[in-house]
């Protein structure tokens, strides 16, 4: 059986005339050696169908080391073949070397070796290269010749290997223990580049579960994160964190222009960094790369990013997004909507004017350059609210640098779905952006470096939607408002004519005809008019809810976490949007506050803690801001927010409807009164049209309400027992893992069951109910 020659021997792994080759597993047919007894035949197809094994994995191991696209999948390979494979290949040189030299233990009487010996000794080794063969096949799987197939991944690799190390054999055990250190050092190879240096590892770059994107508008380079590509033993928190440690140091080195006293990493702390990684043995345990993670990071925060991303800068940020795009600034949503309206009736009249000329339909659309004018408009209008004597806004100057109103083109630029958040997905599908105007367009903050550290596209999109949501229901409220200013609808105050007409038959007659059409009319408007006050009681609840139970309280929960004060004994603060003087108030505050935080900081310098300014705590701390303000909204229920949308349409319909029928009986008392007869027009069927209309829109604004509380309702009843602070998908929950460090819990806001006792309270059952006046009475 075992040759002098060792590269024909079969177990060697090369081509042997012992086997027949080409029968499957078994590699010996019955044929094969017909002079052996069947015994014989089947001691030697265990030999055989080892020597098969070695052969394919020396095969497959060589092809995964030269083509598969995963460097921890190579490196798996090159320790099976150097370490594992060389151990059997040593095993046959020893059995054959004790052979040759007649050893007692294998040659018996007469030069005799006994086969059975020789196969217990290579026993042992079947269930070690069939397991071999498994690892090999779940890397890169075998086809039909000529069929490409597509390896696993690291990750998927690392878990495999990690699952495998539970097994009740011994020596299986200690090779998979192996083989995952060998995947595990080829993982933290990959990390330590994108940690130490912010790089992205050079081969392999679709196995990192870092990914680069270039960004189709600036050609800037983004950063995301491929939760598929993550090993099972590395949190969702932890990946957060490398990723954010990655993109700092990646954005500290190419920027093009140093900034001034950001003190570049020195060597003795590069060196600790380095110390933490080398630190992490296989198997290496969640809790120990946590650590190690949240020290690399709070040594860079402390380092370089204290210059990079200033607390100050990121409170004039976030400051700018409360009070702008969630409506802080009460007197930004008005000068908005009301340019807005202006300029759709000037496209309106230019469209009708147009139409007139041509002599058939001509419609004149909204365009770019048209919503970008109503922004500047909004902002001279805010600006020309200033005195002369009150100082430079500066956030009002920053926020005309950085807002852009523009049409949403959803076909332009999708959001790439591995750079969308969670919270994105967590929003209704019902859209408010066609509130403001008739296409979708949407309000957003260009975020500039180095804030894209600390706020992301997702973030920013997350705003943008919240701000159209609160201004449809800001624009409903005005638009309602706006019907208390129509005087001639509201109320009437004929004047007699006067001597010599008013004594006689026919003035008097007069008198007493327009005093009963002007009590018809206003019978038949009273219950547009509860239907307005209804309407405009539920929007000004819903908003003062919003904007004061659930944004302001918040932002200020916020806010205090980050100055460092004590959020447990924060005082009430206004439940309604603030405006200009207020801003003020609190921008002072603002500007005060990093130096009582440089006083607290120093003060408490004795005790090593991770301190809360840490940007990528900051960062995890919005972001759960950011979730719960979606789900106190309830921007995430469909219902509510259908139900809201289509109480918005109805109601815009029910204003336009009774502005056009103010219009309408405006032209009919000029015919009536003054003889100013219109032939083209019947005013009296169009009268009767616009009731009619205006008739099905009030109760479809009387359902909508209705329907309204009822979601409400709904709401309360489904999120009684449940804790609508939840923690952003991704963030830190474990408060153990780093002493000294209290995680930022949002807070709850006020239930649901509050705003409904308001809405109860306010008749809002005894004023929907109005039946409207029958249009017979009208006749």
């Amino acid at each position: 059986m075992i040759k002098n020659d060792k590269s024909s021997s079969p177990l060697s792994g090369q081509p042997s005339p012992l086997f027949t080759q080409g029968h499957g597993s078994d590699a010996l047919a019955e044929d094969d050696l017909p002079l052996l007894a069947p015994p014989e035949k089947a001691l030697l197809r265990s030999i055989a169908h080892l020597s098969q094994l070695h052969a394919q994995l020396r095969e497959h191991c060589s092809e995964i080391s030269s083509s598969h696209r995963s460097v921890i999948c190579r490196s798996v390979v090159t320790a099976i073949s150097t370490n594992q494979l060389g151990r059997f290949q040593k095993k046959v040189l020893e059995v054959e070397k004790a052979i040759l030299a007649e050893d007692s233990e294998y040659v018996g009487g007469y030069g005799i070796v006994p086969l059975s010996t020789i196969v217990a000794e290579f026993v042992p080794w079947t269930r070690r290269m069939e397991w071999l063969w498994e690892i090999v096949t779940f890397m890169q799987p075998r086809g039909e010749p000529g069929e490409l197939l597509q390896g696993c991944t690291g990750a998927a690799l690392i878990d495999h290997l990690r699952a495998e190390c539970r097994t009740g054999y011994f020596d299986i055990q200690e090779i998979a223990v192996q083989l995952t250190a060998a995947a595990e050092m080829a993982w933290m190879r990959q990390l330590s580049t994108w940690l130490l240096c912010g790089n992205i590892p050079a081969f392999s770059r679709g196995d990192f579960f870092i990914g680069e994107d270039i960004d189709s508008e600036d050609g800037e380079i983004a950063f995301s994160l491929h939760m598929e590509l993550v090993p099972k033993f590395v949190s969702a928190q932890t990946a957060g964190s490398i990723l954010f440690i990655g993109k700092s140091l990646n954005r500290v080195r190419t920027k093009k222009q140093p900034l001034k006293d950001v003190s570049t990493a020195p060597v003795t702390l590069y060196r600790e960094h380095i110390d933490k990684l080398a630190g992490l043995k296989s198997p290496i345990s969640s809790t120990q790369l946590s650590t190690a993670v949240d020290s690399i990071r709070l040594s860079l925060s402390q380092s370089t990013l204290s210059k990079l991303l200033p607390l100050p800068k990121i409170l004039e940020m976030l400051t700018l997004l409360q009070d702008f795009l969630l409506l802080g600034r009460g007197e930004f949503a008005v000068a908005l909507v009301s340019q807005a309206d202006s300029r759709i009736e000037e496209n309106r009249r230019r469209s009708a004017l147009a139409r007139a000329q041509s002599g058939g339909p001509m419609g004149l659309p909204i365009k770019e350059s048209d919503v970008s004018s109503v922004l500047s408009q909004a902002w001279a209008e805010l600006f020309s609210l200033q005195k002369v004597e009150d100082p430079a806004d500066e956030e009002l100057e920053l926020a005309r640098e950085l807002l852009r109103l523009s049409v949403n083109d959803r076909t332009v630029r999708p959001m790439t779905p591995s750079r969308s958040s969670a919270v994105i997905h967590e929003i209704s599908g019902v859209s408010f952006e066609d509130v403001l105007f008739p296409i979708p367009t949407t309000l957003t903050a260009q975020v500039q470096a180095p804030l894209d550290l600390f706020l992301s596209s997702s973030d920013i999109a997350v705003y943008s939607k919240i701000h159209a949501y609160l201004l449809g229901i800001r624009r409903a409220q005005f638009r309602l408002s706006d019907l208390w200013k129509e005087t001639s609808l509201r109320r009437n105050h004929p004047s007699p004519w006067g001597p010599p007409r008013s004594n006689s038959a026919f003035g008097q007659n007069k008198l007493r005809e327009r005093r009963a059409r002007d009590n018809a009319r206003t019978r038949l408007m009273r219950s547009m008019w509860a239907t307005a006050s209804a309407g405009l009681f539920v929007l000004s609840e819903l908003g003062g809810f919003f904007q004061g139970e659930v944004i302001q309280e918040s932002w200020q929960h916020l806010r205090k976490w980050i100055e460092g004060s004590d959020v447990s004994k924060s005082p009430a603060s206004a439940s309604r949007p603030g405006t200009a003087s207020t801003s003020n108030d609190q921008h002072q505050s603002r500007a005060s506050s990093p130096a009582r935080m440089t006083d607290r900081s120093a003060s408490a310098a004795g005790a090593p803690s991770m301190g809360r300014h840490d940007p990528e705590a900051l960062t995890v701390a919005h972001r759960r801001h950011l979730s719960t303000l979606v789900r106190s909204l309830f921007l995430n229920d469909r219902a509510f927010t259908g139900v809201l949308r289509s109480l918005i349409a109805s109601i815009d319909r029910f204003v336009a409807l009774v502005i056009r029928l103010e219009t309408v009986q405006r032209n009919m008392d000029l015919e009536t009164d003054e003889g100013v007869v219109e032939s083209l027009v019947d005013y009296v069927q169009e009268e009767r049209e616009v009731w009619e209309d205006l008739r099905r829109v009030c109760n479809d604004v009387n359902v909508g309400m209705e329907d309204l509380v009822a979601s409400l309702r709904n709401i309360d009843d489904h999120r009684s027992g449940e804790n609508i602070g939840l923690a952003w998908a991704g963030s830190r929950t474990d408060e153990s893992s780093t002493p000294g460090f209290r995680h930022y819990v949002p807070r709850q806001p006020a239930g649901v069951d509050r705003l409904l006792m308001k809405l109860d309270f306010g008749s809002l059952r005894g004023s929907t109910n109005l039946a409207a006046v029958d249009l017979l009475e009208f006749e």
